[in-house]
């Protein structure tokens, strides 16, 4: 018998299975982006855009139709990062839209869902490119108006749908050259389909795990042969969460935190009504055990052996955690004083290169940047933690600007502009293009017209086989990037950067800025300035480390 429409439960059970598949092929859609730089990448960014609303689309009892739309719009548009994951989030939110008014869903309505998805989709990107996410959504929408004529049984209806989905997904080389150039559809479009998948399984009654959406996605990014053993003070990374049996007020938590502090260090806690999320590295963890329980009952507690397992990204993530939250309370200190008129914030990475934002005057500094783009949600929180009428956000990441803009939207109290920056080095310029004497306007124009004479170039390793810029690209080599495609290729991280700066120098350059990474020794970035000095004598070489992950060197040239 045929099933012709979809009710709540139905409808619950298939996004979450959505979300579950995309999260089992996140590592295949991350092998499909083009470009091979060890970032976030297209499947790790959709996956944790898609989680956050499946989390909170996971903790409805008996939800009606209106309140998983809004589960799913406010959990996606809040976790989205990435433009796969912004992009992602607005298709979802148009289609919620569509549908918060119906106890069941059927053909005609999931047509107009799709087509309202889409279109809203379109609306958030300045310059929609085909051969992408969108062209694969406009072609299930399409096909969903078009079967939504002829048939009411909505297995006919889906099936066919996802079978034309795919069909436009394998289309995309022959819209974009890039992708035709490397061999790969579109990954964007491909996490898509894996969503649509993933529903249609639920849709037909097949058994899906539900376990990647209790324990969230892991998002591992680490340099291959890259796991020195850390110098570790505190031996236990400790988490765990107190359910509160009474009120946990501000004098709580300081005085919980001063204790964590006599007992340990990297210290995240996190009150949210009845609930404390607590991390802290320590040599007793009884001892952090045993003073949460005055507050409350404790649940997932988790005890890591640091010095046995030697996890250094696990310590290096706690360590950012705790300087996020110790970057929060100094906003929030900041907000205890005068509302100012402007306020900065700016996405860095690296300990220099967020040293030389701070010296610049920015207010909130978001940890983040390629390897794992800042959500929307973050940017909320640093908009909140600004006390100013005007804020300039800075993302220095093209894939970051996205989330800004969405952040903007979402912000009724503050006026936000958000600084179109693709690099750090742009983000830099423009914060020194700042007047203050200008008002805003002009300070917004100004800064944007900056930043067109910045040239940005970053020296990374390749992390898959590729083709692309007419170059072929094999994993572990070094790879010279520019603003508009990969500049250079080699073996040899000093000349591969000579090579790459040969092609953004020009007759017009007058400064040649360096920021070296945290795995460049100081002699060498040294060396490697006195060389680029020599060779282009009119213009002034400065050298800064920038402590940055991943990238030898960034350099920009004005």
């Amino acid at each position: 018998m045929a099933v012709k429409t979809i009710n709540t439960e139905m409808l619950q059970k298939m996004f979450l299975a959505g979300a579950a598949n995309l999260e089992a092929k996140k590592e295949y859609i991350n092998e499909l982006n083009v470009f091979p730089v060890p970032d976030g990448d297209t499947g790790t960014n959709m996956t944790l855009t898609i989680m956050s609303a499946a989390k909170e689309v996971n903790a409805l009892e008996k939800p009606d139709m209106a309140s998983i739309a809004k589960a799913i719009s406010s959990g996606s548009l809040r976790g989205a990062r990435g433009n796969s994951g912004v992009i992602l989030s607005q298709l979802l939110r148009g289609f919620t839209k569509e549908i918060r008014e119906y106890e069941e869903i059927d053909a005609a309505v999931l047509a107009r869902a799709c087509e309202r998805a889409t279109a809203t989709a379109y609306k958030a990107v300045m310059k929609p490119k085909e051969g992408t996410i969108l062209t694969v959504a406009k072609g299930a929408a399409q096909k969903a108006q078009e079967m939504a004529e002829t048939t009411e049984d909505l297995e006919v209806f889906l099936s066919e749908v996802i079978k034309y989905a795919e069909e436009v997904l394998a289309q995309t080389p022959e819209m974009l050259p890039v992708l035709k150039e490397a061999g790969v559809v579109d990954s964007g479009g491909q996490g898509l389909v894996e969503v649509l998948h993933g529903a249609f399984d639920a849709f037909q009654g097949k058994e899906v795990d539900y376990t990647a959406i209790e324990a969230g996605p892991a998002v591992k990014m680490v340099k291959p042969g890259e796991q020195a053993e850390t110098d570790i003070k505190f031996g236990y990374c400790t988490e765990f969460i107190i359910m509160t049996e009474k009120q946990f007020s501000e004098k709580d938590e300081e005085e919980f935190k001063a204790y964590l502090e006599s007992i340990g260090d990297s210290i995240v806690c996190v009150a949210d009504e009845d609930v404390v999320k607590v991390h802290v590295h320590t040599n007793d963890p009884g001892l952090a055990i045993q003073k949460a329980l005055t507050y409350g009952q404790l649940s997932r507690i988790k005890i890591d052996n640091m010095r046995e397992e030697h996890q250094e990204k696990l310590i290096k993530d706690a360590e950012k955690a705790a300087a996020a939250q110790a970057e929060a309370a100094a906003a929030k200190e900041k907000k205890k004083e005068p509302r100012k008129q402007v306020g900065f914030i700016a996405v860095s990475i690296g300990d220099g290169m967020n040293e030389i934002f701070r010296e610049l005057g920015v207010d909130y500094i978001i940890e983040g940047g390629q390897t794992m783009n800042p959500s929307t949600d973050d940017m909320l929180t640093a908009i909140d933690n600004v006390n100013a009428d005007h804020i300039f956000i800075l993302p220095n990441n093209k894939n970051i600007i996205l989330a800004a803009n969405q952040a903007r939207s979402l912000t009724k109290d503050k006026d936000i502009l958000v600084v179109p920056t693709k690099t750090v080095p742009q983000g830099i310029t423009a914060v020194i293009n700042y007047m203050p004497e200008a008002d805003v306007d002009t300070n917004f124009e100004t800064m944007q017209e900056g930043i067109k004479n910045v040239k940005t170039g970053q020296v990374t390793y390749a992390v898959r086989d590729t083709k692309i810029d007419d170059k072929v690209i094999h994993e572990g080599d070094i790879m010279g990037i520019g603003d508009q495609g990969i500049l250079s290729v080699g073996q040899s991280v000093e000349e591969t950067t000579k090579s790459m700066l040969s092609q953004m120098v020009d007759e017009d350059t007058e400064l040649i800025s360096i920021y070296y990474g945290q795995d460049v020794l100081a002699e060498d970035a040294e060396r490697l300035a006195e060389t680029i000095g020599e060779k282009y004598p009119d213009a002034d070489v400065d050298l800064h480390s920038g402590g940055q992950p991943i990238y030898y060197y960034v350099v920009s040239v004005e």
